[in-house]
């Protein structure tokens, strides 16, 4: 497995409620990744937060009302304070850009609501859509709704009762026989339909 050299956040935002602050600070539970937090003019605030080879990174949380707002646009070198801010990020329902360093790609993440939308991947001059989040909800819908198989069964009965009727009426061996082969191939066809 490649080795990732860094991670940027580009454009990242977090929508943070004044309640959940406390939520926010106590999620950062890596006992090797320590924060400071400073309050600002006007309730804003910022959460340092800081690994134990000395990388920090300063997340900006601007008070507007009852909301704090969090911008992010930085690049982190190592894993453990990434993987926190990457926790913070989709935890809080974060919404922006990551790019992935490796050596010979990047992979770019965009995210809203806190998940994967799409995963885009980068090399020398090409790029590769890896992943696509879709929403289902309609095609499924769309699918319990649907009466095809219903008015098929409909149709395969409509069918057996002819075929029975003209069973009834024949007199001929043979033709009852091909009647019965008939038969037979519907019966199955309605017992997938019905399965």
């Amino acid at each position: 497995m490649a080795q990732r050299l860094a991670t940027e956040f580009i454009k990242a935002r977090l929508l943070l409620p004044e309640s959940q602050m406390s939520k926010f600070l106590q999620h950062i539970q890596d006992p090797r990744v320590h924060y400071r937090v400073r309050v600002l003019d006007g309730g804003s605030r910022e959460v340092v937060l800081e690994d134990e080879t000395g990388e920090e990174v300063c997340l900006s949380l601007d008070r507007r009302r009852n909301l704090f707002i969090c911008e992010l646009s930085c690049r982190l070198v190592n894993p453990r304070l990434t993987h926190v801010v990457r926790q913070l990020f989709v935890t809080f329902k974060g919404e922006g850009m990551i790019r992935r360093i490796y050596p010979g790609f990047v992979m770019l993440d965009f995210y809203a609501d806190g998940s994967v939308r799409r995963i885009i991947e980068l090399t020398a001059g090409t790029s590769r859509l890896v992943f696509e989040h879709r929403n289902q909800i309609p095609e499924l819908e769309y699918r319990f709704r649907s009466t095809d198989i219903e008015r098929e069964i409909e149709q395969i009965r409509l069918r057996v009762d002819l075929l029975l009727d003209r069973r009834w009426i024949t007199s001929s061996c043979e033709e009852k026989e091909r009647i019965d082969g008939l038969l037979q191939k519907e019966a199955a066809l309605l017992f997938r339909l019905e399965a």
